[in-house]
């Protein structure tokens, strides 16, 4: 089996700068290369990753990393600004998100899982969802029109495949060189690999692509799940 993006709108809707990294690239590289419009969303500023050194101005310095990686991929870049730890799942969030939606113009949403171990994975998985129906919903207002119909929404595998069971599997094989590149944008984050409280995001990412892969008989492979909540499962 198939699946092909050629002429589908996807965005990767995740909490920090490294989050799409880890989990989605592989997929939003495959899904470019077929022709697809990509973009990324990301909530959260990433203030709160210091390294053992701290860096100043670290917002600012994750939104140059985060500039970098999008443009190795192509991908349009949507940022929410929030600082870490403070993402809440409430009204302006919400509208936040769904204006990005409305802007983008979604036929696919991945997300984080709701199960997944950090607290602004959970909340952005909460507000990710809740957008997908506010963005063709008429009675929710904001500066860009409603879309016609609610997009696809996939949850993305956790970070170290922590109680998520897969419902199936992208084959990333000949994605992994630029899903690495693009990791690497993110010097910041590479910088805390000698962080006990920390774990070094190349190997984790690596080991994480290898194990799904040999769960799908390829080389390296992403994992997801459908959410097939009413006017959000589609046939493919």
């Amino acid at each position: 089996m198939k699946l092909h993006f050629g002429s589908e709108r996807v965005l990767a809707v995740v909490a920090h700068p490294d989050d799409a990294e880890l989990l989605c690239a592989g997929t939003l590289a495959r899904a470019k290369a077929d022709g697809a419009a990509i973009g990324i969303a990301v909530l959260c500023n990433g203030d709160g990753g210091q390294p053992p050194k701290p860096i100043r101005n670290l917002a600012a310095v994750r939104r140059r990393e985060m500039d970098a990686a999008a443009g190795l991929l192509g991908a349009e870049l949507y940022c929410g600004n929030i600082s870490d730890g403070t993402l809440a799942d409430d009204r302006p969030t919400r509208l936040l998100l769904t204006e990005v939606y409305r802007q983008f113009r979604p036929t696919l949403v991945l997300a984080h899982s709701p199960t997944d171990y950090h607290t602004d994975h959970r909340i952005t998985a909460a507000v990710a969802e809740v957008a997908s129906w506010f963005c063709a919903s008429r009675g929710q207002k904001t500066k860009s029109a409603s879309l016609p119909k609610s997009p696809a929404l996939w949850w993305m595998d956790t970070v170290n495949m922590s109680g998520f069971e897969p419902g199936f599997y992208l084959d990333i094989s000949s994605f992994m060189p630029l899903k690495e590149k693009m990791l690497a944008c993110h010097r910041s984050q590479m910088a805390r690999s000698g962080d006990t409280s920390f774990s070094p995001l190349l190997d984790l990412m690596r080991l994480q692509a290898r194990v799904r892969g040999a769960q799908a008989g390829v080389a390296a492979a992403e994992a997801f799940r459908a959410h097939h909540a009413f006017k959000r499962a589609r046939a493919w």
